[in-house]
Formats: C-alpha cells, sequence, structure tokens
C-alpha cells in the first residue's frame, strides 16, 4: 500500500473533535479545515494541492485543483455540485453525497405534516391567532387518521424508505413511485441502522414514474422526495395534480422544481386540494410577494426539513466511512451518477 501523503480539505466548520476522529482514521491522511464562504477566503495552494475536497458549496475555478479526485459534498441533493465548473469540466473526479444521514429527520417532517394537515393544525393556528372559538368545530376540524389512509411516496430512495417504515406503524397503506421499479433493493447507499425499507417490504403496491397519475388517485396523502434533475422538472405535472383525490393532501420534501407550483396554486385556491405543506420551492428565498404565501390550507418552511442539530456528526460519519474506502480502494458510498443527477 501506498504510503503518500492524501491531502484532505474541509471547508465545512467541523468542530476539533470531528477533525481528530477524522485524522485518527490513518497517518496517510492531512486534515486541513479552512471553513469558507468563498473560494477566496483560503491561499490557491491549498485548493492546488488537495486531493480529496469536502465542501458544502464553496468551489474554486475549474482549473484551481489540478490533483483532485474526490469531493464529498455535505448535503444530499447533487443537483447545485454538479453545476460547478469544476465538476463539469472534471467528470474523472468522483462525486459523493450524505444522502441517508436526512431519512429519519425529513421521515418524522413528513408524517408530522401528514397529521398536522389532516387533523386541521393550520385552520385551528388559525382560529387561535382570531380568538375564535368555533362553534362548527367538530365539522370544522374534522380529523382525517393516519390509520387507514394510504400515503403516496414518490421517489423510493432512503428518505422515500424510511418514511414507508414510519407510515406503516401508524396503519397506512403505502404506494411508491420510482424510477426505477425493477431495482428495489437499496445497494451501495448509507443507512441508518433499524430503519428504512432496504428489501423494499414496506410499500403495498410500486409505480413508475410514468403512472403517478393513476397512484395519486388512491392517495389521502402524497409526499414528494424526488432530486430535482432535467427528467423530473414539472415531474408532478398539471395532470398529476388534477389527477389527485378530491380533498387529498400534498407535502414536497424534495426540490421546488419538481412540482409544478402553478398548478398546485390552483388546486389549493378551488378547493380540490385540501392542503399542502411545502419545505421546498423553484425560486429560493420564496418571495415574498409570492402567492403561496396566502393559499388556503397551507403550511410553508424554509427548507429546513433535513436540519437537525446533529447534522455535522452524521456527515462526518459518512466521510469517516468512505476516506477508509478510498485508503482501502474500495467502492464509495453515495457516489453520484452524473447523468442521473443524483
Amino acid at each position: 500500500m501506498s504510503s503518500d501523503t492524501i491531502k484532505v480539505l474541509i471547508t465545512v466548520n467541523f468542530s476539533e473533535e470531528i477533525l481528530q476522529q477524522l485524522r485518527e482514521i490513518s497517518p496517510r491522511l492531512e486534515i486541513i479545515s479552512r471553513p469558507a464562504r468563498n473560494y477566496t477566503d483560503m491561499a490557491a495552494q491549498i485548493w492546488q494541492e488537495a486531493e480529496i475536497l469536502y465542501t458544502g458549496s464553496v468551489f474554486p475555478p475549474a482549473d484551481a485543483m489540478p490533483k483532485l479526485k474526490w469531493v464529498q459534498s455535505h448535503f444530499a441533493g447533487a443537483d447545485e455540485t454538479l453545476k460547478q465548473p469544476l465538476i463539469q469540466q472534471h467528470r474523472e473526479v468522483i462525486i459523493t453525497s450524505t444522502r441517508g444521514i436526512h431519512a429519519t429527520k425529513m421521515a418524522e417532517y413528513a408524517i408530522g405534516m401528514c397529521i398536522a394537515l389532516g387533523h386541521k393544525f393550520p385552520q385551528m393556528r388559525e382560529a387561535f391567532r382570531k380568538k375564535e372559538w368555533s362553534y362548527d368545530r367538530h365539522q370544522k376540524f374534522m380529523a382525517v387518521e393516519l390509520r387507514g389512509a394510504t400515503l403516496g411516496i414518490v421517489g423510493y430512495g432512503a428518505i422515500g424508505r424510511e418514511i414507508a417504515r414510519l407510515a406503516k406503524c401508524f396503519g397506512m397503506t403505502v404506494l411508491a413511485a420510482k424510477r426505477n421499479v425493477r431495482q428495489v433493493e437499496e445497494t451501495d447507499h448509507y443507512t441508518v441502522d433499524d430503519t428504512g425499507d432496504k428489501y423494499g417490504n414496506a410499500f403495498d403496491r410500486l409505480y413508475p414514474p410514468q403512472a403517478l397519475a393513476t397512484m395519486v388517485r388512491d392517495c389521502d396523502f402524497v409526499v414528494v422526495t424526488t432530486p430535482l434533475t432535467e427528467k423530473t422538472h414539472n415531474l408532478y405535472s398539471e395532470k398529476v395534480i388534477q389527477a389527485m383525490k378530491p380533498g387529498s393532501y400534498l407535502i414536497n420534501i424534495g426540490r421546488g422544481g419538481v412540482v409544478d407550483e402553478n398548478a398546485l396554486l390552483e388546486a389549493l385556491k378551488s378547493g380540490h386540494l385540501a392542503g399542502a405543506a411545502l419545505d421546498v420551492f423553484e425560486t429560493e428565498p420564496l418571495p415574498e410577494d409570492h402567492p403561496l404565501w396566502t393559499a388556503p390550507n397551507i403550511v410553508i418552511t424554509p427548507h429546513i426539513a433535513g436540519g437537525m442539530v446533529t447534522y455535522n456528526e452524521k456527515a462526518a460519519d459518512i466521510f469517516e466511512e468512505n476516506l477508509r474506502r478510498y485508503l482501502e480502494k474500495k467502492p464509495l458510498l453515495n457516489v453520484v451518477d452524473r447523468d442521473e443527477g443524483y
């Protein structure tokens, strides 16, 4: 095995405890911590000598890292990383993500929003704000129970699989849509122990993306977890939204561009949909004058469904495992498929 030093540049603000954890992997690794908001925050020589880059959204110009072999993203989504000139011009560079670390948190968010919407929390909050005791409350706040309801999951990756596992605990019927219906088992991706649905046992029926309009007809709740790629832009189209069961609910925790926001807005205004919860949007931050802010029966959160106090520790766990694999010349976890976009 080679004894050459491998320089690892980290632009994310990891704690000293995490950095020490990474240094202890091997004496071959030189861990260089330079928290940055812009590539000019550090000397050009540091970029030039790094073989491995751990970063969130900070990238240097395309010609700044001649020794670069692997980029570990701090995030699960790869859409912004793949837009970087450094990545586009060097297709030999491996890209990996933190896919999987958000699964439990985002699944809890999704199920929590199913409960909030189904139990009319937005309407009750509005009545509370007005100091209004609704005398028709039993009708106005009539709840849709999760037990016995049907949940549709669009995108059956790590997050979708954990949502399915939790939904089954609530007694829900689970329908799922995924790109490759023949690849049911989850492989080569990071998974938190005792979570998810590795072998594809949690769903009741599986659909290809082309059959979304058929799937959603039977769903009381639909959760979108799909990443944004050229193929998935407006995947959840006006046609699909119009096909949704009247009085159902839509929750989007994937990417804003996957859902046709104009069609969703019209479905909320007309009452075709009973409500929605959105954490992601076509334009972020969501403009102050955007009509979604005033849409009826909606919950809006500022792209925080995956945030958690242990984020850095969980992200570092994936990086640590991948560093060990890199040194041992084994396949890395969560390798991004450039052609598919995730």
